[in-house]
C-alpha cells in the first residue's frame, strides 16, 4: 500500500458527510419480478420502468472487459459527471481548491467555475511534462482537494510520465484524478493496476472515445469503495437510461471488432505523420498516444480556415499552444481527403 496516509472522510464536505440520500422502494426490494406499486410508473410501455440506478449488469460487463472490480466502478452521463461530482463532494465553495497542469482538458475549469473553487492552473514544460518543483507549494495545503492529471493529454497526446504521478500521488494530500478517455488507443497499461496501491486515486475513462460510443454519453471513474460510497450518496437516483445501458451493453459484446477498430486507426494515424511530414507547412508533430496528432504548422488560423472551406473540421487549439491544429483520426476515405486537401493547400 502506499504510505500516503489519507483519510478520505476527512477530504468529505461536511453538508456531503451528512446528507440523506435520496431513496426508493426499489432499493429495498431486491427481487427481479413482482407487482411494481411503488415508483408512480405508468404500468403501460416498452421502457416505462425506472433503470437500474447502479447498472449492475453494465458494470459487470465493463469489469470483465477492463479487469476491475464492479464494487469499484461508477458509471456517469459522460466522464463530465464524475468531474462535477468530484468537485461537489470534496471542495467547499468559495474555500477549497484544486490544481491542473495546462494546456488540458477544458471541462475541469469549466466545473471549477461552476462549484466555486479556485483552480490552480500550473503550465507544463516544454515536452507536455509537469515541473514538479511548481507543484511542490501546493502537496501540503489543506484546502487543496483534488489534482486533475489528463494522461494521455488532451489535446497534447502525450502520457504524462509514471514516475512523476507515483510522487504525486504519494505526497498530495488530497484527491488525485487521473484522466485516461484515451488510454485505449495507447500502448501503456492503465492505472487501474495500481487502484488498490492509492487510496486517494480516482480514473476516470471512458466508452466514448476508443469504443465510439459518444452518443450514448456513459464515463467510468474508478475508485476505492470508501469513495464511491459519497459518488453513489450524491448522484442522481437513474443518471443513465435503460436504453444506453442496453445498447451499451450490446456494443461491449464486440470485443473483436473493437480491437480490429483500434489497429485500423493506429495505422491511419501513422499514416497521417508520414503525410504530414511530407508537407512543408508542417514544422512539428507532437507524439501522440491518443486518436489525435497536435500539429504545429507555419500558419495555423490560415490553415485552419481554409480547411473549413472545403468543410473539413480540425480543433484549432492555437491559443492555448502557439499555431496548433488538433486533428482526430477519421476513416481511410476521410483521411485521404484531409491528405489531398492538406497537400493541395501546401501547393498554393
Amino acid at each position: 500500500m502506499s504510505n500516503n496516509k489519507i483519510n478520505i472522510n476527512e477530504l468529505v464536505r461536511p453538508n456531503i458527510k451528512a446528507l440523506s440520500p435520496y431513496t426508493s422502494a426499489r432499493d429495498e426490494y431486491k427481487g427481479e419480478k413482482g407487482i411494481f406499486l411503488d415508483a408512480n410508473e405508468n404500468p403501460y410501455g416498452i421502457v416505462n420502468r425506472y433503470p437500474d440506478p447502479y447498472q449492475v449488469e453494465l458494470k459487470k460487463t465493463i469489469s470483465q472487459i477492463k479487469g476491475g472490480n464492479p464494487d469499484q466502478l461508477f458509471l456517469g452521463n459522460g466522464s463530465d459527471e464524475a468531474i462535477d461530482l468530484a468537485y461537489r463532494i470534496f471542495c467547499e465553495p468559495s474555500k477549497d481548491k484544486a490544481i491542473v497542469f495546462t494546456p488540458t482538458y477544458g471541462m475541469y475549469e469549466v466545473y471549477a467555475n461552476i462549484n466555486a473553487v479556485e483552480l490552480i492552473t500550473l503550465p507544463l514544460d516544454d515536452v507536455f511534462q509537469i515541473e514538479q518543483g511548481l507543484v511542490e507549494p501546493y502537496l501540503e495545503d489543506p484546502t487543496m482537494k483534488l489534482m486533475f492529471i489528463c494522461s494521455p493529454n488532451n489535446p497534447t497526446g502525450n502520457l504524462i510520465e509514471k514516475e512523476t504521478i507515483i510522487s504525486l500521488l504519494k505526497r498530495f494530500k488530497g484527491i488525485v484524478i487521473i484522466d485516461e478517455a484515451y488510454i485505449d488507443f495507447s500502448k501503456e497499461a492503465s492505472w487501474l493496476e495500481e487502484l488498490s496501491q492509492y487510496g486517494n486515486l480516482i480514473i476516470l475513462q471512458t466508452l466514448s472515445k476508443g469504443w465510439g460510443m459518444a452518443g450514448l454519453r456513459i464515463g467510468m471513474a474508478w475508485m476505492s469503495e470508501e469513495v464511491l460510497y459519497y459518488f453513489n450518496k450524491v448522484k442522481s437516483p437513474y443518471n443513465l437510461s435503460i436504453s444506453n445501458q442496453q445498447q451499451a451493453i450490446e456494443l461491449l459484446s464486440d470485443t473483436v471488432g473493437f480491437k480490429d477498430r483500434i489497429t485500423l486507426l493506429l495505422n491511419e494515424k501513422e499514416r497521417l505523420i508520414r503525410e504530414l511530414n511530407t508537407l512543408s507547412m508542417t514544422q512539428f508533430i507532437y507524439p501522440s498516444e491518443a486518436n489525435y496528432l497536435l500539429v504545429k504548422f507555419d500558419k495555423a488560423n490560415q490553415l485552419y480556415q481554409e480547411l473549413i472551406d472545403r468543410q473539413i473540421v480540425v480543433r484549432n487549439r492555437s491559443k492555448v499552444v502557439e499555431n496548433t491544429l488538433r486533428i482526430s483520426i477519421g476513416t481511410p476515405e476521410e483521411n485521404n481527403q484531409l491528405i489531398t486537401a492538406l497537400k493541395t493547400i501546401d501547393r498554393e
